[in-house]
C-alpha cells in the first residue's frame, strides 16, 4: 500500500470524522494548512484554500463557538447541523479521491458519510447528556474539548496520517461502548421524569 493512498485514505476518513465535530474549524485548518503550502491536499480538497472558502468556514466557526456554549442552543445547532455536517463529511471523503476510480469515489463518500453519522450521533448524544444538567460549565468545557480536538487532528491527520487512523479507529471502539450507555442513562432520565410529573398531575387540588 503506497504512501500516497494511506495519506489520501487518512484525510478522507479524517475529514469526515471531524466534519461532525466541528465541520467549520476543520475547513478552516485545513484550509490555511493548504494555503500556506504546509501540506498538499490530496484529489481537490485543494479548493478549501481558497480565500474566500477560509472566510466562510471562519465566520460560521465564530457564530458556532457562541452558540455550541449555550445550554439548548447548542442541541438546536446540532439538529439544525445533521443535515450539514453528514453530507460535508461524505462530500469531503469523495472529493480527497477525486482522482481515482469513480466506485472508489463512491465507496469513499458512503464510508465517509457512515462514519461521519456515527461521529455525529456520538457528540449529539454526549451534549443530550450534558444538558441534563441545569449549570452551562458542562456545555462549555465540552465544546472547548472538541475544538482543541478538532484543530489537533486536523494538524495530526495532515502530517501523521496513520496516528489519525489509529485514532479514528480507537474512536469507533470507544463509541461502540459509551453511546449506548448514554442513551440508557437517558431514557431512566426521561421515565423519571414522567413518573414524577404524572405524580404530580394526580395529586388533588
Amino acid at each position: 500500500m503506497s504512501a500516497e493512498w494511506i495519506t489520501t485514505a487518512a484525510t478522507a476518513m479524517g475529514s469526515a470524522w471531524l466534519s461532525c465535530i466541528n465541520l467549520y474549524a476543520t475547513v478552516v485548518t485545513l484550509g490555511l494548512l493548504q494555503r500556506f503550502e504546509w501540506v498538499k491536499l490530496p484529489g481537490e480538497l485543494g479548493m478549501l484554500s481558497s480565500w474566500w472558502f477560509i472566510g466562510l468556514a471562519g465566520g460560521l466557526y465564530l457564530v458556532e463557538f457562541v452558540a455550541d456554549k449555550i445550554p439548548a442552543v447548542d442541541t438546536a445547532w446540532d439538529a439544525i447541523h445533521t443535515f450539514i455536517r453528514i453530507p460535508a463529511g461524505a462530500i469531503m471523503a469523495a472529493t480527497a479521491f477525486a482522482e481515482f476510480d469513480p466506485a472508489i469515489k463512491m465507496a469513499a463518500m458512503i464510508i465517509g458519510g457512515s462514519l461521519a453519522l456515527g461521529s455525529h450521533g456520538t457528540k449529539a448524544a454526549t451534549r443530550l447528556a450534558a444538558n441534563a444538567s441545569p449549570e452551562p460549565f458542562s456545555n462549555i468545557t465540552l465544546s472547548i474539548i472538541e475544538d482543541v480536538i478538532t484543530f489537533a487532528s486536523t494538524i495530526l491527520m495532515a502530517f501523521y496520517p496513520v496516528l489519525i487512523l489509529i485514532v479514528i479507529a480507537i474512536f469507533l471502539i470507544v463509541a461502540l461502548w459509551i453511546v449506548p450507555k448514554i442513551v440508557r442513562a437517558l431514557r431512566r432520565m426521561i421515565a423519571r421524569l414522567k413518573s414524577l410529573f404524572g405524580a404530580e398531575a394526580e395529586v388533588p387540588t
